[in-house]
């Protein structure tokens, strides 16, 4: 029996990787990100002393680069996988262990909220000293408003990068999929920005980031749309003004989240001293206000839980369709 084989093993292989997500998710929120030793920071460090090897003012050693971090940790995830494919359990336990190390849900919004209660109270010294924790905006540029936009803006956005992005991918390819993306969107973190050292170094980082957050963008932009207060807003905000913003996979997941919110986001911002005029997202929303932040937390939180519902049962249902053909 073969055939009947084969389809024991996927699904298997289904509820492992929704058990799996699902105890990692809870570990994230009860636990969040540890101050020291986490996994991702880790990784960073060890990415840095393999460019302080590699760098070269070159697109093809920036290329190796990112080849050589993002294919070790991915290989490592392979092996662990393998190692107790066999063991139900074990598998669990390694999925939930990888899905707490890449998501960063609950940490995205305790610093959200931090910012937000520092505007609320009126403080924006103490704004300012925390917003470099959620996006890499010069905050000494921006008043308030501006702050609360850059927040929802970043919920939004790492939403997306930090926690749909790898459940999507843990979902296609399990322990190495939920390792490898956030591999690659760290990379792209660390030097897949357009300053003078990493314009040509980080230029394949950038890039395998844009094609690895392309379909989790979309996905979250969608959730956000069922699960936020005014889905036709969000869907009509996704659909016009999404295709403006100067990043592929941010531009969806902001638009929809305005339109969601009612808000407005986007326009003028600055980053190390360098301002930009991005177009506005949801230009019929009104500004947006400091306990708009607190409701970009919840809906990310509702994103998060329907993303994984989403991953889990698209893996099941590819299952299914690779069982009836064989």
């Amino acid at each position: 029996m073969p055939g009947r084989g084969r389809s024991v093993s996927r699904s298997r292989a289904t509820g492992v990787f929704a058990y799996g997500a699902a105890a990692g998710l809870a570990l994230d929120r009860v636990l969040a990100d540890p101050r020291r030793g986490h996994p991702v920071a880790a990784f960073g460090r060890t990415a840095s002393a393999v460019e302080r090897v590699l760098w070269r003012d070159h697109r093809g050693w920036g290329a190796l680069h990112a080849a050589v971090c993002a294919g070790t940790v991915a290989t490592v995830g392979a092996v662990a996988a393998r190692a107790v494919r066999n063991d139900r359990a074990a598998s669990v336990a390694l999925t939930a262990a990888a899905v707490w190390s890449v998501v960063g849900g609950t940490t995205l919004g305790r610093e959200a909220r931090t910012v937000g209660g520092a505007l609320a109270a009126g403080d924006l010294e103490a704004a300012r000293e925390r917003l470099p924790h959620l996006c890499g905006r010069d905050p000494h540029s921006l008043d308030g408003p501006a702050m609360a936009r850059a927040v929802v803006e970043s919920v939004a956005e790492n939403t997306s990068d930090a926690v749909v992005g790898a459940l999507f991918w843990g979902a296609v390819a399990g322990v190495p999929g939920l390792l490898g993306f956030r591999a690659v969107n760290t990379l792209d973190a660390m030097v897949g920005h357009t300053s003078d050292r990493y314009r040509r170094f980080g230029w394949a980082s950038a890039r395998l980031d844009d094609l690895a957050g392309w379909p989790g963008a979309r996905l979250t932009a969608a959730l956000a749309a069922v699960a936020g207060d005014d889905p036709r807003g969000a869907v009509r905000a996704w659909r016009a003004d999404a295709a403006k913003h100067p990043s592929p996979n941010a531009g969806p997941v902001e638009a929809s989240f305005a339109g969601a919110l009612g808000v407005r986001l986007g326009g003028t911002l600055a980053y190390g001293g360098r301002v930009e005029h991005r177009p506005v997202l949801n230009g019929t929303g009104r500004p947006v206000e400091v306990a708009d932040i607190d409701r970009a937390v919840r809906l990310s939180r509702r994103v998060t839980w329907l993303a994984l519902v989403a991953c889990a049962g698209g893996r099941a249902i590819a299952g299914a369709l690779k069982g009836r053909k064989a």
